[in-house]
């Protein structure tokens, strides 16, 4: 912190006090001086006397304002009347102390001042977050049922409706809740986000709704949650699942009216929050093992969103594939003018269990190692260990398996399965693809990676009638 002060013994004084408090201090015999040291120095506040010599403190004030906006200044005066109390304010004063005072004064009114600078760092970290502008229109793809969602988005928005949004893990829950902020009336406002996954459960509470001074070890002082910081806009909750039970006890109050306590308060506060809460659980499994209260599911659930996962959305795989080219050809410099045909194939016929986020990380990847004009299936991953991590289904005779063992055995029935259909079709892989609904290529792509042969197929689809694999 930087004490400016004329008289060396009220400097030294001051210098005094602080330091004991373990405060780090810089000293300025003038206005002139100080202003300089805050152009090299990182400071949380300033401790100015009124009357100066030279460049009055009053216009230290203005100045300093000028060259740091939001630098918590502290003014002392030995003539604290009301006209002079205004006059401070007005000139950028986040309070004042009137002389004589007794040390502890001193070291309140800063602490008020260090209060101000925390709660500004912590709003300017939110507003950065915040400042990352999602709009409907960065939802890619034509498939019918994003179309659908954009829509929803469009009208769900302007309202002040709870929204729930389930999906899998890499689907845009995050891009959805953060349209739904953009479009909202409250898009001017605050747009919180808290992973509830990567907070640990005992901080929790705390992080959401605050705490007290001495809530518990280490609660040095009174700290503000994040809905209070959301207050007047919106507060996005990812990974709702994670929550326990307790604390979802606590959300669902909130949800009534706003109104919570923070952690060891007794104080009831109120907020103004819109709630948008996400999960990539699947929540009525979570509800009938007592993992999630149903009431909470029932309140949350008043708008539902449910992003597609990217196996499901045709060719819009491509259509992204292209805007994350696009992207990393800036990003990384590349020039690389699209995206081969088999790598297309490659792309389409992966299951992408990780969604776009996957889809993402595969184009960044090619766009690195690519030593061409255009992205290669050979720049590609083969997808090997990714096919493993498709969503288990019921097990062989509709019962659920060992995870390991449903994935063998839906490989094998895939290889079964195709090498049936290019066997009832004499070999012709073009009548066996439409028989499976499969595009020529695609199925090609599958027999590769099932090392099933080519039966001796030309280019047209026409074959030899030798069943691939024999």
């Amino acid at each position: 912190m930087l004490v400016v002060d004329d008289e060396k013994n009220m400097r030294l004084s001051l210098e005094t006090v602080l330091k004991a408090e373990g405060y780090e201090v810089r000293l300025a015999e003038s206005a002139e001086v100080a202003l300089k040291l805050m152009g090299g120095e990182e400071l949380f506040m300033v401790v100015t006397d009124a009357r100066l010599g030279g460049m009055s403190g009053y216009e230290f004030l203005r100045e300093s304002a000028r060259i740091k906006p939001g630098l918590p200044v502290l003014m002392i005066t030995a003539y604290a009347t009301p006209k002079l109390a205004v006059e401070a304010i007005k000139a950028g004063a986040i309070d004042y102390l009137a002389k004589p005072f007794e040390p502890d004064e001193l070291l309140h009114a800063v602490a008020r001042c260090a209060e101000r600078h925390r709660l500004l760092a912590e709003n300017a970290a939110l507003r950065a977050r915040a400042g990352e502008v999602y709009r409907v229109d960065h939802i890619i793809g034509e498939a019918l049922k994003v179309r659908e969602l954009r829509h929803l988005i469009g009208t769900v928005a302007p309202t002040d409706a709870t929204v729930l949004i389930l999906g899998e893990s890499g689907t845009g829950k995050e891009l959805i809740a953060g349209s739904i902020h953009s479009l909202s009336r409250r898009a001017d406002q605050n747009y919180v986000r808290i992973n509830c996954a990567a907070i640990p459960e005992t901080l929790l509470e705390s992080e959401l709704f605050g705490h007290e001074k001495g809530a518990f070890t280490g609660a040095h002082r009174t700290k503000r949650g994040y809905v209070e910081e959301a207050d007047g806009g919106t507060i996005f909750l990812d990974e709702i699942g994670d929550m326990s039970r307790p604390l979802q006890a606590k959300l669902l109050r909130f949800l009534e009216d706003g109104s919570f306590t923070r952690v060891g308060g007794t104080q009831e506060l109120r907020v103004n929050v819109r709630l948008i809460a996400a999960t990539n659980r699947n929540i009525v499994e979570a509800i009938q093992k007592g993992e999630f209260r149903e009431d909470l599911f029932h309140r949350l659930n008043v708008m539902q969103f449910r992003p597609p996962p990217l196996r499901e959305r045709g060719d819009d795989v491509l259509m992204l594939a292209e805007h994350f080219l696009r992207g990393f050809n800036a990003r990384l410099g590349k020039s690389l003018k699209g995206i081969s045909g088999p790598a297309r194939d490659a792309l389409l016929a992966h299951s992408w269990p990780g969604n776009i986020r996957e889809l993402r990380n595969v184009i960044e990847r090619a766009v690195i190692l690519e030593p061409g004009t255009e992205v290669s299936s050979a720049s590609l991953p083969d997808f090997e260990v990714e096919s493993r991590l498709r969503q288990p289904g019921p097990g062989v005779g509709g019962r659920p398996g060992r995870f390991g063992d449903t994935l063998d055995a839906l490989i094998a029935y895939e290889r079964e399965l195709i090498e049936e259909a290019v066997r009832s079709q004499g070999g012709d892989v073009g009548k066996a693809a439409a028989g499976l609904g499969l595009s020529v290529a695609n199925l090609r792509f599958r027999m590769a990676r099932l090392h099933l042969g080519s039966g001796g197929v030309d280019d047209e689809g026409v074959g030899s009638g030798r069943v691939p694999g024999q």
